[in-house]
């Protein structure tokens, strides 16, 4: 018996303007991020849980504004001085840690000649920061929120991730995950990979019987 090898290769998942789906949970955020130019401050903050498309905005801006798009986490190591004037992105500010004075410094830099977009799973209030100034800077930062993906929402997405991997299913495998699954777009990226990884590994096709298998493991 020829038993099929599973290599666990990256797929490449498209995070370009046109990959981005519509819908009432995500449509305020984007059409912020489309008015950018018009952002009060030069600034905006996404905030919505994981997995509900922040990082997927951010890119989407990266490329209309031109912008360097950093962790908050690594702020501590970045040359902060050098960015002056650009265009930034900084992803998870609500993981700021003991980089708080990095991103006081950089919000000056970037919001007087360039622009400033930050992503978080919650509002600012909730992040413990310590320094009064960028607490203060951040609580005047204007938010948009996206929301739990609804079930048309985590339909598109669960289409989109199996295009991403070049992965064919059938029609009634979409609603059966929907069911089943939990309710973020998080879930759904973790739901296909591990379909793709089982499928691969038994040189089976996804079906709603191999799904139920990995379901049935959670």
């Amino acid at each position: 018996m020829i038993r099929q090898l599973a290599f666990d290769l990256p797929s490449a998942e498209a995070m370009a303007r046109e990959d981005f789906f519509i819908a009432p949970s995500n449509a305020l955020a984007l059409q912020a991020i489309d008015d950018w130019q018009d952002w009060p401050g030069r600034k905006l903050l996404l905030v919505g849980p994981e997995g509900a498309g922040k990082t997927h905005l951010a890119q989407v801006w990266a490329k209309m504004a031109g912008a360097v798009v950093l962790a908050a986490e690594t702020l501590a190591g970045t040359d902060i001085a050098g960015l002056s004037g650009r265009a930034v992105v900084v992803e998870d500010a609500d993981r700021i840690g003991s980089a708080e004075a990095q991103l006081f410094h950089l919000h000056n830099l970037v919001t007087t000649a360039g622009a400033l977009l930050l992503t978080a799973r919650t509002p600012p209030r909730d992040w413990g920061l310590s320094l009064p100034d960028l607490i203060s800077r951040m609580q005047a930062t204007p938010i948009a929120h996206l929301e739990a993906p609804d079930d048309a929402l985590l339909s598109a997405v669960l289409v989109k991730l199996f295009a991403d991997r070049q992965v064919a299913v059938p029609a009634n495998l979409i609603p059966y995950l929907i069911s089943r699954m939990p309710r973020s777009i998080g879930a759904a990226r973790g739901l296909v990979a591990a379909l793709d990884a089982r499928a691969l590994a038994a040189g089976r096709p996804i079906t709603r019987a191999l799904a139920g298998e990995v379901l049935g493991e959670d």
